[in-house]
């Protein structure tokens, strides 16, 4: 039960994600397919949070602690920096950011452009969590090896 636990927290880090926590559950023998599972799951409990928090978060931030609302500022101008897929494509370019498994981009990254572009929740979700199971299956292939898999 303790490794599981740590699947799940890991896959719900920001920067980490499920990006390290498949790799990280199979490193630790666990079966496959619920450790996928649990890294969907893991990475899609912060979302919610992000999408409906994380703006008024920053504005308490910058009022009243400075240090923290500069962070605030280059989180938001990172997403910023991110966002023109997602601007240009909406919930496709949504999908495609959140999908791709490369540094940057994640379901963390995605809520916050998706915050940043007033796109609710209930529309934002369904993208964000096909994005993540994809980049899921994606890690689930390169952990095992895609000549495993295919051969």
């Amino acid at each position: 039960m303790k490794r599981w636990l740590m699947v799940l927290l890991m896959a719900m880090l920001p920067v980490v994600e499920l990006r390290g926590a498949v790799p990280f559950g199979l490193g630790l023998g666990l079966p496959h397919l619920p450790v996928l599972l649990v890294s969907i799951l893991g990475n899609m409990i912060p979302v919610p949070f992000v999408i409906l928090f994380s703006r008024c978060a920053f504005r308490w931030m910058r009022r009243h602690i400075p240090c923290l609302g500069r962070l605030a500022d280059r989180l938001e101008a990172r997403a910023e920096k991110k966002s023109g897929l997602i601007r240009r494509y909406r919930l496709l370019g949504l999908y495609l950011f959140v999908a791709i498994p490369l540094p940057g981009t994640g379901a963390w990254t995605g809520a916050l452009i998706a915050a940043l572009l007033d796109i609710r929740l209930l529309t934002a979700f369904p993208a964000i969590l096909g994005g993540v199971a994809t980049a899921g299956g994606i890690m689930y292939l390169l952990s095992l090896g895609v000549g495993n898999v295919i051969g």
